[in-house]
């Protein structure tokens, strides 16, 4: 299964961004706005500039309370691992995996195009399994 099969299945495909330049309690909002857990950082809605979750978030409160009115810019992640709608789902699990994160960006010719976590990929895993259930379960039941 490629990543746009799953992106196609999602309810929304609408990828929230938000500016390095924005403040930690603007993207508080946001992240309790959209009920998601990390958002791309962006300065035009398409190319990637970072991404920020909700455990950079927490981290950095633990170690400095004031970081509600730092900038964005200044506790998200600027490596950002980003897939393409094309890739094995497999591949993306094992990347998910092996680098313990849980969004990944979906980009295509350098222009974000949707985001993926790790909720959908379990979601999506867990459909593949009762499918398979039910066709074996059928199967055995055929008379």
């Amino acid at each position: 299964m490629r990543i746009q099969d799953v992106i196609q299945g999602k309810d929304s495909r609408a990828v929230v961004t938000i500016g390095p330049d924005a403040t930690v309690r603007e993207l508080i909002s946001l992240l309790a706005e959209h009920n998601v857990g990390a958002l791309v950082v962006s300065d035009d809605g398409e190319r990637v500039t970072g991404i920020v979750s909700e455990r950079d978030v927490v981290r950095r409160l633990h170690a400095d309370t004031g970081v509600l009115d730092t900038a964005v810019r200044e506790i998200m992640t600027a490596e950002v691992r980003t897939c393409d709608g094309g890739d094995e789902l497999t591949d993306l699990m094992q990347t998910m995996t092996q680098h313990r994160i849980r969004h990944v960006p979906v980009v295509a010719e350098g222009r974000l195009t949707g985001i993926i976590s790790i909720g959908d990929v379990v979601k999506n895993r867990i459909e593949e399994l009762e499918f398979e259930r039910d066709q074996l379960d059928s199967y055995v039941h055929q008379t």
